[in-house]
């Protein structure tokens, strides 16, 4: 078949890539990479990490380290290039020593700017999906037949007993869930211990009002997706249900009502020894790795003010709160002004009760509606669908940029939206509300990657803020608590009925301290961000979220949280990660050095 001219010119390209990756030809591998401005992204293909190569001297080095084990490689375009201004883009397909998967590739005038390596299955460990899916029934006659109810009966009556789990993974909402059901597919004998009941109870204890911010075509599990009726934004009770669902369906090891006391790990046996409570015992579990799921956050962080204890009315954590259904006429004071604090403002005006929010820093507001505009015009989107965009694909297609080009995407929308939404934030800055875009303007999506706080999405607060019937108390903070008000640092007090303490969580490596030791939590360091050096997200630049889904300072401890897409995506990479060395296989480990950097 005829190729197009860029077609040709992207198979070359390719060709070239790998005759020189075959003579271990470093140098020549470089020169094929744009001198200005390049990246390598992989994701445990030849690093057995998720790392970003940024410029030329960072992917030397990398290949340096990684070439002769990953050898060889072969390359396959798939499907026709295609072109915009001046950069031609396309897949491949790739296969190394010990693995296959897909890989995305940029070129500017002939020079590779992205390329992207993404691993997807191991050689002879391949999941039992197509083709390859297990026949279920030997068709003879059998005395004694062991039928599938009593394989399940058994696993469930000796897994963490008599078996020992290979992997366990504390937390069992999305992502415990999403990466079991990966590790379930690769023949990993795997437990989740939750302290709720059910699998999706974390989404059930949270306030009655709460629905998913993204829309669902972000939000699909691995290997069941939501049906095609499914509503565009899902509500947390129903989310709840499908988590329930999915676990059952999938067949998934899960142990509710469990309570994780304890671990340490056994440098010498290269194992953990767990401690959990579960119906009234103590029990100790033995895996070799261990994972810690328990959400993109830690543990709630409820502030200390003087004179909380004397206050005479309700106050809880944003965690704990349920509904405002008694606090009608009641004066109620929430301090904060992310996401949580107004979802819980708009529930209490609601109930019609009088509603005060402390911001106490600018907050990033991007209309709900603003973000589904934007997110049409992508992959995740049912023009995406029409496209014939798979959600596997749609994950590869945001995979391939780089955090460094995203940022500049999301500038571009930023700069848009703000445009577009103009008079919206003219009359929220008219109200008093402090507004910010983020340092370098890349608004949500900058804040999210860099400390997963700062903004909310407006599904309604802002205009009941614009329109005085939410108040908002700016630029200050608390001093103090009294009987019946909350003391601003200003010197001005609200009188309070209620005050719901919407400040946020700990850092997710807190469970690593709580659950192990400060000292573990230390050698692990911080979890999420970039390095981007801005709040939160102290430096030097990484490329990519730090320690999660790869390996940490502490070996066979791993992190896995994030929204669903994330818990989607990079449960593979975890999994493939883990069942790699379940097999004895060889995994080293490369990371790039980090940098400080300049945000724009």
């Amino acid at each position: 078949m005829t190729q197009t001219p860029i077609t040709a010119e992207l198979n070359a390209w390719l060709a070239g890539f790998e005759a020189a990756l075959a003579r271990q030809d470093v140098p020549a591998i470089v020169a094929m990479f744009d001198p200005q401005e390049c990246f390598w992204r992989d994701m445990v293909a030849f690093t057995w990490n998720i790392a970003t190569m940024d410029g030329r001297p960072a992917i030397q080095a990398m290949l340096e380290s990684q070439l002769a084990s990953t050898l060889p490689v072969k390359l396959e375009l798939e499907g026709e290039a295609t072109q915009a201004d001046d950069v031609i883009e396309g897949w491949f397909r790739f296969e190394t020593a010990v693995g296959r998967g897909t890989g995305h590739v940029r070129l500017r005038g002939g020079l590779c700017w992205t390329i992207l390596f993404a691993l997807e299955e191991l050689k002879g460990f391949e999941q039992p999906s197509g083709r390859r899916r297990i026949e279920g029934i030997e068709h003879r006659a059998i005395k004694n037949r062991v039928v599938w109810s009593d394989e399940q009966e058994q696993r469930r009556r000796t897994l963490g007993t008599e078996v020992q789990p290979y992997c366990l993974i504390v937390g069992g909402s999305q992502g415990g869930l999403a990466l079991a059901a990966r590790m379930k597919r690769l023949g990993v004998p795997t437990l989740i211990v939750d302290a709720l009941e059910k699998p999706g109870d974390a989404w059930r204890s949270r306030y009655k009002t709460l629905y998913l911010h993204d829309p669902i075509w972000v939000d699909h599990l691995p290997y069941i997706p939501f049906p095609d009726h499914w509503p565009v934004y899902t509500s947390k009770d129903k989310m709840g249900d499908w988590l329930e669902m999915y676990a059952k369906v999938m067949e998934l090891d899960f142990w509710g009502s469990t309570r994780c006391t304890g671990a340490r790990f056994d440098e010498a046996s290269g194992r953990w020894t767990v401690t959990v409570e579960r119906e009234g015992q103590e029990l100790e579990l033995q895996p070799a790795h261990l994972v810690l799921a328990t959400g993109l956050s830690g543990m709630p962080h409820v502030p200390e003010f003087p004179g909380m204890d004397s206050f005479e009315g309700p106050q809880c954590h944003s965690s704990e709160y349920d509904d405002g259904a008694d606090m009608a006429g009641k004066k109620c004071v929430i301090v904060g002004a992310n996401n949580s604090a107004h979802d819980i403002a708009v529930d209490l005006w609601a109930k019609d009760a009088d509603v005060t929010m402390i911001q106490r820093s600018p907050t990033t507001v991007v209309k709900v509606q603003t973000m589904r505009r934007i997110a049409e015009r992508g992959p995740f989107s049912e023009a995406g669908i029409a496209a014939g965009i798979d959600t596997n694909r749609a994950d590869l297609i945001l995979a391939s940029y780089p955090f460094r080009l995203k940022e500049r995407i999301d500038r571009k929308n930023c700069d848009q939206f703000r445009i577009d939404d103009a008079d919206f934030y003219e009359r929220l800055s008219a109200s008093g509300f402090l507004l910010d875009f983020d340092v370098d303007n890349t608004a949500i999506q900058g804040k999210y990657m860099r400390r997963a706080s700062g903004y909310y999405i407006d599904v309604g607060g802002s205009d009941l803020i614009a329109k005085g019937e939410i108040e908002v108390r700016s630029g200050v903070g608390v001093s103090a608590i009294k009987p019946h008000a909350v003391v601003l640092s200003d010197g001005r007090e609200l009188p309070a009925d209620a005050i719901v303490y919407a400040t946020g969580y700990g850092p997710m490596e807190s469970w690593a301290e709580m659950l192990i030791s400060k000292d573990v939590a230390e050698k692990v360091g911080h979890c999420w961000g970039l390095g981007s050096g801005t709040v939160g997200d102290p430096g030097p630049w990484e490329g990519e979220l730090r320690n999660m889904w790869k390996p940490t300072g502490q070996p066979n401890l791993w992190f896995h949280g994030g929204n669903l897409a994330q818990s989607r995506f990079h449960s593979l990479h975890l999994a493939l990660q883990i069942k790699a060395r379940m097999e004895g296989m060889a995994t080293p480990v490369y990371t790039p050095e980090p940098y400080q950097r300049v945000l724009g």
